[in-house]
């Protein structure tokens, strides 16, 4: 399928404090959702000179959220520079409203945030910075209801992305309490929209694919944990090899930022680290 973008492009460079990365604020205009997208774009230490290409993780915030949370990640940046490892960080806007939820889901025209973000973005990000451009090169992971993002958007689109990272996350599309199943059209798009249902449905796809997945709960989590246990015992029962942790905590930044450093790491270990376009091999 072809999806023709429409790519006006406005940004602006700044340092990210407490760190020797640059920030990039930028936005293009979307055919998924009609209208114009912010991002911001974090570049490693010695960009500008090296001539590498990059693995890239794309970051996506909790919902309901307002149009401008997506600037809230600095932490994820700092984190980031913490492994040692040189990669690209990718945090789009993912609401268009204040406290929208539209759950990283395709609702129809003028509201397909999965296609705007799984497929337009990454599109966008590979033909303007040097990435490396395959599935080898792309994680996906998000907090809270960009947990589930993350999840969702991964295991729709296998061959793009190579890592998935789901912190505090949850596993099919909720209300904005967390607690209620979302009714998303017919028997097969809930089931499409359920990570519970393509865990087992997809899972030779899955497993051929070598997909990294991993994820994590706060053992005092209001919310998600039975989620995220149910998941656990699914993957398992599929014989799919992931990582799944309980931390003390709850549904805070605080766990978020004091596990970043690791996972951040640990998706970056299972993509191709920054190399010279020659040596770079498509998968």
């Amino acid at each position: 399928m072809l999806i023709a973008l429409t790519l006006t492009v406005q940004s602006s460079a700044a340092a990210v404090k407490g760190t020797t990365m640059t920030t990039i604020a930028g936005s293009w205009r979307s055919v998924a959702v009609k209208g114009r997208l912010q991002f911001t774009v974090y570049l490693p230490t010695g960009y500008g000179s090296s001539g590498l290409r990059y693995p890239v993780v794309y970051f996506l915030h909790g919902l309901p959220a307002g149009p401008s949370s997506y600037q809230s990640a600095s932490w994820v940046a700092s984190a980031l520079q913490a492994t040692g490892r040189k990669a690209i960080l990718v945090v789009p806007q993912a609401t268009r409203s204040a406290s929208d939820d539209p759950e990283y889901h395709d609702w129809g025209p003028g509201s397909n945030w999965e296609t705007a973000l799984a497929v337009e973005l990454p599109a966008y990000v590979d033909a303007h910075y040097r990435t490396i451009m395959s599935r080898n090169g792309r994680a996906l992971v998000g907090i809270s209801a960009g947990g589930y993002g993350a999840a969702i958007l991964g295991f729709h689109h296998l061959a793009k992305f190579g890592v998935i990272e789901s912190w505090s996350g949850y596993f099919r599309p909720t209300d904005p309490t967390g607690k209620d199943t979302l009714d998303v059209g017919s028997d097969a798009d809930n089931a499409y929209a359920s990570v519970h249902v393509l865990a087992t449905k997809l899972a030779k796809q899955i497993w051929r694919s070598s997909l990294f997945f991993a994820f994590y709960i706060g053992a005092s989590d209001p919310t998600f944990v039975a989620d995220n246990k149910t998941l656990d015992r699914e993957l398992s029962a599929a014989k799919l090899t992931h990582v799944f942790a309980v931390y003390p905590g709850g549904h805070t930044t605080a766990l978020w930022a004091s596990h970043a450093s690791r996972w951040l790491a640990m998706a970056l270990n299972h993509l191709e680290p920054a190399q010279a376009s020659a040596a770079i091999t498509a998968k």
